[in-house]
């Protein structure tokens, strides 16, 4: 179960990498990235290489909301080398309809399932 799950039915747009950084970096009122919405580990090989562009100008936060276990990323290829480029923040954890929501101690925000938080690398 996927609480964006209307997500699937929207349009795709196509946005080359160094235009998603460059709109970042120029916008004054953002200070993190974050990659959410269906299953951002889906598309590992393009987030790393978004991050990648991204820490070439800026050490900024990037925040992954996943479904996934923290044991189920480690098994992604490429899960060391996203880690590795710093300041990642990840949510793990599947959402779990009617769930007991909390507070995570790092996002500082609401998380929908008791199972779910964010762990700093």
């Amino acid at each position: 179960v996927c609480q964006n799950e209307f997500l699937k039915a929207q349009p795709v747009f196509n946005i080359p990498n160094e235009d998603i950084v460059s709109r970042y970096l120029k916008n004054d009122l953002t200070s993190a990235v974050v990659f959410g919405g269906l299953e951002p580990f889906d598309s590992l090989d393009d987030m790393i290489e978004v991050i990648k562009l991204l820490r070439e100008k800026s050490d900024d936060d990037v925040v992954v909301y996943t479904g996934y276990t923290e044991e189920e990323c480690k098994r992604f290829g490429r899960f060391e080398e996203l880690i590795s480029l710093g300041n990642i923040i990840i949510k793990f954890g599947r959402y779990i309809p009617d769930g007991t929501p909390h507070i995570d101690d790092i996002l500082k925000v609401s998380l929908a399932s008791d199972n779910q938080y964010a762990k700093r690398f």
